[in-house]
Formats: C-alpha cells, sequence, structure tokens
C-alpha cells in the first residue's frame, strides 16, 4: 500500500522578488543608544520593562556607571537578545518590507546610529576614502571622528543586523511549541505532515520549492526543517548543506524520504542533517524524533552560553564542532599576545576588606575582558590580579597585532575611568586614602604552539611558547600606565613607527641576549 506521503508531482512556480520595493534606509535621527534615557523610554514602548525596572536600573547606572541597557540586564529584567532587538528598532532596522533579505548596513550609517559619527563627519571621511582608497576605519579614527572601541562597536552591531533573523511573517507559536519548516515539492505530502504537526500542537509551514524556503527562512524562524529528500532543482541533501553553511547553521534539520537506502541516509547525513526519518513512519514517531533532535540542539545551546562566559566564541565555535575529537596535540602559528597585570594589588588588597577586594578585582578584570572580546581576541586565562589575552590563535586576522595594540590602549583608557569613579565616588582604604589603580601591559608577536593542553578530566586551550614568555616578562617590566612592545609586534605594523618609543635593550631571564624594546605613545 502506498504511503500517504509518497509524492505527488505538480508545477511549480517560484515568487518572484522583481516588484518588491526597496528597502528604506534607517533614519539616523530615529536612533538612540543603550545608555541614552531616550533608550530606556523606547524599552517602555515595546513593553519591555516597567517604569518601576526603569526607575531601579537608573539608580543602578548611578552607582556603578554602566549603560541602562547592561544595568537592565544585570537586574535580570531583560535579555541580552532584547536589548539588541530594541536597538534594532531604535536603529529602524525592524520594518524591512517582505521578501527583503538582511544585508551588511553601510558601517557609516551603523555609526550615525548610534550617534558615534555625525553626518557631516561621515560625508567627509568619505570624500577622503573615494580619494586615498583608505579603509573608512581608519580614516575614521585618524581624524578623531570615533574612537577603535566605537568603531568595533559598529562592526560588531554591522554583522548582528546582517546575520540576524528577521521577523516572522505569521504571529509566533504558542509558547512550548516549536515553529516547523516543512520542505516538499508534493503538495499532498506538505499536507500530510501539517496536518498531523498541528494536530499535536506544533505550528508548521509549508514550502514546495526549495529555492524559496531558503529566501524565507530567516522570516519564518522555524525551530527546525523538515525536508524531503527528492525535489528537483535542489534535493534535500543540498538544501541541508546549504541552510548548514549560512547564517542558519545552528538550525536542526531532518530528511524525509520514501526511500531506505542506507547510502542515501548516510549522505544525507554527512550534508549535516541531524535525523533521517521515513515518510512511512507515523505520526507520533515523527514528533519524537522532532522533540529528540529539539534537545540535543537545545543543550548545544546551554553549552554555547556557558562556555561562552569563560573564552571567546571562537573558541567555543572550535569546541562546539567537535566536542569528542578534542584532541591535546597543537599547531605552529604566529600570534601576538598581551598580558596585563594590577600594579601592588597585593598592598592594595591588604588596606581593603575581603569583600572589597573582591568586588574592585571583579570591576577592573571585567573592564579589561571586555576589551579583548570587544578586539576580536581570546581570553586565554585570569592570573590572579591580571590576565592572558591572544590575538590570532585560534582565528587567524590580518591585523591580529593592531588588535592587540587597540584593546592595550582601551585597557588603559577603561582604567582611567575607573580610577577617576573610584577615588572621587565609592572606593577608599581602611585608612580613608582613595585607591590607587594602576595597570601594566606586554605585547609581544612570535611563534607560538596554540592549542588545548591538559588531560582527559581538563584541558585548556591556550599558547605556549617563547613569544608568550617574552611578552609575560615585558609586563612584568611595565611601570604604571605603560604599555611594553616587543621588536617584532613593531615590526608588523608598518606605518606605525611614529606610534612606539624606542627603549634601551634589556635583559630578560632565560634569553642569553638582550631584546629590543619599545613603549606605545598610544
Amino acid at each position: 500500500m502506498e504511503s500517504p506521503l509518497t509524492k505527488v508531482e505538480s508545477p511549480l512556480s517560484r515568487p518572484s522578488l522583481d516588484n518588491v520595493p526597496a528597502p528604506e534606509r534607517p533614519d539616523p535621527h530615529r536612533a538612540v543608544r543603550v545608555d541614552s534615557p531616550l533608550f530606556g523610554e523606547l524599552l517602555l514602548k515595546l513593553g519591555i520593562v516597567t517604569p518601576k525596572q526603569i526607575e531601579e536600573a537608573l539608580s543602578l547606572q548611578a552607582l556603578n556607571g554602566q549603560r541602562l541597557g547592561e544595568a537592565l540586564i544585570s537586574l535580570g529584567y531583560v535579555t541580552r537578545e532584547q536589548i539588541q532587538e530594541a536597538l534594532g528598532e531604535a536603529l529602524g532596522l525592524n520594518h524591512a518590507p517582505p521578501g527583503f533579505l538582511p544585508v551588511h548596513p553601510p558601517l557609516g550609517e551603523v555609526l550615525v546610529g548610534l550617534k558615534y559619527l555625525t553626518l557631516s563627519q561621515l560625508d567627509e571621511a568619505l570624500t577622503l576614502q573615494r580619494r586615498s582608497g583608505r579603509k573608512l576605519g581608519e580614516i575614521l579614527v585618524e581624524h578623531g571622528y570615533c574612537s577603535y572601541k566605537q568603531l568595533y562597536e559598529g562592526l560588531a552591531l554591522q554583522g548582528r543586523v546582517a546575520g540576524r533573523q528577521e521577523s516572522s511573517v505569521r504571529a509566533q507559536p504558542e509558547a512550548g511549541h516549536h515553529r516547523v519548516m516543512v520542505v516538499d515539492d508534493s503538495p499532498l505530502a506538505c499536507a500530510f505532515v501539517q496536518d498531523g504537526l498541528v494536530s499535536l500542537g506544533y505550528d508548521v509551514v509549508c514550502f514546495q520549492d526549495p529555492y524559496e524556503a531558503l529566501e524565507q527562512v530567516n522570516k519564518v524562524q522555524p525551530a527546525i526543517v523538515l525536508s524531503d529528500l527528492d525535489m528537483p532543482g535542489l534535493d534535500g541533501m543540498e538544501l541541508c548543506r546549504r541552510l548548514k553553511e549560512g547564517p542558519t547553521r545552528a538550525m536542526p534539520v531532518i530528511i524525509l524520504t520514501a526511500n531506505d537506502n542506507d547510502s542515501e541516509r548516510v549522505s544525507g547525513l554527512r550534508a549535516g542533517a541531524d535525523d533521517y526519518v521515513n515518510k512511512s513512519a507515523s505520526m507520533d514517531e515523527l514528533a519524537a524524533r522532532i522533540e529528540s533532535v529539539m534537545r540535543r540542539t537545545g543543550e548545544t545551546e546551554r553549552i554555547r552560553k556557558l562556555f561562552a562566559r569563560y573564552t571567546s566564541d571562537a573558541v567555543v565555535e572550535e569546541i562546539l564542532k567537535s566536542p569528542d575529537a578534542v584532541v591535546l596535540t597543537g599547531e605552529k602559528r604566529e600570534v601576538t599576545t598581551l598580558f596585563a597585570d594590577i600594579r601592588n594589588f597585593t598592598g592594595l588588597a591588604d588596606s581593603l576588606p575581603p569583600e572589597q577586594t573582591v568586588g574592585v578585582l571583579n570591576q577592573v578584570l571585567g573592564g579589561l575582558a571586555d576589551a579583548v572580546l570587544t578586539c576580536g581576541g581570546t581570553l586565554d586565562k585570569f592570573l590572579g590580579d591580571g590576565l592572558m589575552a591572544v590575538f590570532g590563535a585560534p582565528v587567524f586576522r590580518p591585523d591580529d597585532a593592531l588588535r592587540a595594540l587597540q584593546c592595550a590602549k582601551m585597557m588603559m583608557a577603561f582604567m582611567v575611568d575607573l580610577r577617576r569613579r573610584a577615588e572621587a565616588e565609592w572606593a577608599t582604604t581602611r585608612e580613608g586614602r582613595p585607591l590607587k589603580l594602576e595597570l601594566g601591559i606586554g605585547v609581544n608577536t612570535g611563534a607560538a604552539v596554540a592549542g588545548n593542553i591538559g588531560g582527559a578530566v581538563r584541558t585548556e586551550y591556550t599558547c605556549i611558547g617563547d613569544a608568550v614568555n617574552v611578552a609575560a616578562r615585558l609586563c612584568a617590566l611595565a611601570g604604571p600606565g605603560e604599555i611594553l612592545v616587543g621588536e617584532r609586534t613593531v615590526a608588523v605594523l608598518p606605518g606605525h613607527e611614529a606610534s612606539f618609543e624606542e627603549l634601551p635593550p634589556v635583559r630578560l631571564r632565560g634569553k642569553p641576549h638582550p631584546v629590543s624594546l619599545f613603549r606605545a605613545l598610544w
């Protein structure tokens, strides 16, 4: 007897997007920053928070200097995703017309929308860019129109806007009910699966054209995709492969087929499918497979969030790619290593109550870690009253050395701001003297072995080698507020010679000859 999901051939016609109106450009005058009182009004308007919660967040903001959005997150009133959505609303990015596919908004527009840049400054920078062919970011920073920190924030927001999933064309399913996208060129098969899953409480969206499904996946926002294997033009394996290679790579996919061929099942799984279900299976079995895949996906996301608290997203991605195949070997590559250390913290801790010591240390290390992650580095480890960061592993970028120096500059700026607030507002020693928070930083570039070091029970992703040791010793030599830099770091930054002051060579423990030394003037 033929399965009720057996394919019924039917002609397909893809809807044209030729007549879709062009999206409106974001109006920079509508945008508000997350530290602006207007941002609180926007959150109230969107129904995300209550007036009382805004008042509490503003009180916390006055105490610790956090942005309003961060204060709301720390109080547990909103999630970071809700803040990003609200910022998108403020930038006018949540109103794309149906059929509009998300693209990178121009960096200049993002910076104007964040109010880091004026329209006149952007026009002047674009004119200079057309004349010189240089990168817009370099021109903006060089002319003092925005800081590197603001530039990195703009780039991060630009990436989130491009990869974010657009609001669904339908209302979201009820709480606890998953939205399922079904892709099958047979109308009968689509209708059968839809009726069965809807009766079990799922919200189902069907597409008979796999190309249209790819175009609409960001709007539909499915929790899982069920795809037929045999489809004209784009089969289920290729559809799965494209979903897994793009921004939707974390989206689970189940392949549906009327063929029980083992080789096809293996091919589908190798294409990235999370499961493989025969069309003759009962609806209860299909629902059970969906729930099983969703549980595994939820656990992976939980692990991702847990690891993200301790290390960079790049390391998390490496772990999640092959969690059972993490090896204790490494690879040799050129990296730039940064060590930062609070000066005289031991003596400072002796003059503070224990709870205040921990509070001050957490504030300092939190700000330093934010600088590392903002500049795209890997937070290797905390070292008591300091930290180690790596630029170039596990992800290499051609400007890793520049990122490390910009990170060091951001750390020093953070310490100046924190010291000013500590001395003027809230932190004193037992003797009543204001806290003197100072930082020393060492940066060095060179070959190192990067990989997972440790044992079967616990491993740590880190970098080891002579270049790393030199960076640590430069940090130990650095005075309060000083950034000491190795010779190789200066060499890989042509055109920035004026940013460094050459110092007399120094002898370092373990080095047979004096080592060239530079002081960063950033």
